[in-house]
């Protein structure tokens, strides 16, 4: 293997598990633990990867502080935009069907693409979500109770895992602030990762929206684990280890 080619690898391989150590590397290469720290050396100075003492870490894996709702839907909202029309295509949806829409903004994205006169039960912790759709009379909306955060206008506590305990439905729809192989979907605030949670228990099938800023990114609470997803909805291809690792699971990974 050229050291063009294992430099890829590596690059590879910390973006699916977030850190790598040296010394696993000299033995899955069959090079020298000199030759891995120089190529780590460039790696870091590319900007590709953080060297750090015995290895190396995902320069996303240090995970970028929760930003509030206003914010995050001005990020990369573009791709958001792109990521909702490919969703609406794998939801396929029909009259009757019934729908979890969580806090997320790139699951609001999806709100205005939502097939227009399809009767549909929606549940809901997003306040600005259950306020856009409870206008229209085709749609059945709930929205779960609870202590809301300020921070992303999400529903939260106990109640809205109580609720959640007791439903069942056809699909959930999440996003999530961080997708790694080790530490699957996850999210900062302890209870939106409660409440995700339940609402991946609650469905029968789960779709993700994630862009890729996500990707390599491990925040404190991880919810569901990659064979959770059913389908995974990007905007950029995902690194190969961890595209094969979520599509064995017998996912789909979808990319705009």
């Amino acid at each position: 293997m050229s050291a063009e080619a294992r430099q890829e690898s590596i690059v590879d391989e910390v973006l699916v598990n977030g850190r790598v150590s040296v010394t696993a590397l000299a033995e899955r290469h069959s090079v020298t633990v000199e030759t891995i720290r120089r190529d780590l050396t460039a790696l870091d100075r590319r900007g590709a990867l953080r060297k750090v003492h015995g290895g190396a870490v995902a320069t996303s894996a240090v995970a970028a502080p929760e930003t509030a709702v206003i914010e995050r839907e001005q990020s990369h909202a573009q791709a958001k935009r792109a990521m909702a029309r490919v969703a609406v295509g794998a939801l396929d949806l029909g009259a009757g069907d019934r729908l979890i829409l969580d806090a997320g903004t790139s699951v609001a994205a999806l709100v205005p693409l939502l097939p227009p006169g399809t009767p549909l039960t929606i549940i809901t912790s997003s306040v600005l979500t259950a306020s856009a759709l409870a206008p229209q009379e085709h749609l059945s909306v709930r929205i779960l109770g609870g202590q809301v955060r300020g921070l992303t206008q999400a529903a939260v506590g106990p109640e809205a895992l109580a609720t959640l305990a007791t439903l069942r439905v056809d699909t959930a729809v999440i996003g999530a602030n961080g997708l790694s192989a080790r530490h699957g979907l996850s999210t900062p605030d302890p209870e939106e990762a409660a409440t995700k949670r339940a609402m991946v228990a609650a469905a029968d099938r789960v779709v993700v929206l994630l862009d890729s800023s996500k990707v390599g990114q491990e925040h404190l609470v991880s919810f569901a684990p990659l064979d959770a997803i059913d389908v995974l909805v990007t905007d950029r291809p995902l690194p190969t280890s961890l595209h094969t690792a979520i599509t064995t699971t017998g996912a789909e990974v979808l990319t705009t």
